[in-house]
């Protein structure tokens, strides 16, 4: 039903703004610590950490730090926290062995948080191309990115991920089929209780540039992912992938990136009414990053901004390098 307004001076629509405590009063939309899904980087070593340039104020974490960065998050009242490997470009391989291997930096870290901090979710990655020679998501057969071996590959990764204790499994692949093939797997191995978060309506965006870095995959990627990933024109192909991922077995559901998307997240938060969460991700980090420290933008406001932007449009949750600032400035 349409909203009938008065007409002026009966309705002075800034009465509601003249004040601290009106505009509180009736604010629309609300932002919590416990909006947020923090993404880490976890490399080998012990109590270390390096720098990631394309992303100022993250780094790469050892294991035992990213356990205390797990500890940290509790106490902000951040829910969960998504752990991706970081994998040096000679340790990668075309059979992508190590993507299962439960002694993978990655599973550590699982297992280590897990004793750390026991009330924090923890989210993984489900790709190859942090252990893929070529830098692809899946499997690479005369170069063509293959799908249901690749499938065959991350089921197995799953597993693994599930067996060290992970809460959430995040399918970041794009490959037809994987998130049925990984519920049946889940529920005959005796997982029935972890969740998947999967990544459904991913781009193939140029945003992506710093978490490449972050992972040791720039200049590992032979080709691009555009035969995998969406094609950034399109919005309805969205919905379609959003539910067929739900008839497979998804309870939740991705959109990435984040702000350049924020109608694809409003669209599939309207159509199924699903925990919808999306990606803010590495770009669009390092831009309000980049701008705030060469005084263009103000840091602070700009990222509560753009954090309260994915809960106006819908979002349930956001994956954001801000986490830990965000929490702090809401007072976790």
């Amino acid at each position: 039903m349409k909203p009938t307004v008065a007409p002026f001076p009966a309705a002075r629509l800034r009465r509601l703004r003249g004040t601290p405590a009106l505009r509180a009063m009736v604010r629309e939309t609300t932002l919590t610590p416990a909006d947020f899904i923090w993404p880490v980087f976890v490399m080998d070593g012990h109590d270390a950490e390096e720098p990631i340039p394309s992303m100022p104020g993250v780094s790469r974490l050892t294991v035992d730090r990213v356990a205390k960065a797990a500890r940290r998050a509790e106490a902000l009242g951040i829910p969960a926290i998504c752990i991706f490997p970081y994998t040096p470009q000679e340790a990668r391989t075309e059979d992508c062995a190590m993507a299962w291997d439960p002694d993978n930096i990655a599973n550590r870290a699982i297992r280590a948080v897990k004793d750390a901090a026991p009330g924090i979710a923890v989210m993984t990655d489900i790709a190859l191309d942090p252990y893929n020679i070529n830098g692809q998501d899946g499997y690479v057969e005369d170069g063509e990115i293959v799908n249901d071996r690749t499938v065959e590959a991350l089921v197995k990764m799953a597993l693994a991920q599930a067996a060290c204790g992970a809460d959430i499994l995040g399918p970041s692949d794009m490959m037809d089929g994987r998130i049925g093939a990984m519920r049946t797997a889940l529920e005959s191995e005796g997982y029935q209780k972890v969740a998947i978060l999967s990544y459904t309506a991913k781009y193939a965006s140029a945003f992506y540039g710093p978490f490449r870095d972050a992972v040791g995959a720039s200049g590992a990627l032979k080709g691009d992912k555009t035969t995998y990933q969406m094609d950034p024109s399109n919005s309805d192909e969205a919905l379609r992938l959003v539910e067929r991922d739900l008839a497979e077995g998804a309870d939740m559901i991705m959109v990435k990136p984040g702000m350049p998307y924020l109608d694809i997240c409003r669209r599939v938060k309207d159509s199924f009414g699903v925990p919808t969460f999306a990606y803010q991700v590495s770009g669009e980090y390092a831009m309000l990053k980049a701008a705030s420290q060469n005084g263009w933008l103000d840091g602070p406001k700009v990222m509560m901004e753009s954090l309260m932007a994915f809960r106006r449009a819908g979002c349930d949750g956001i994956l954001t390098y801000f986490a830990p600032e965000a929490a702090e400035l809401l007072g976790g």
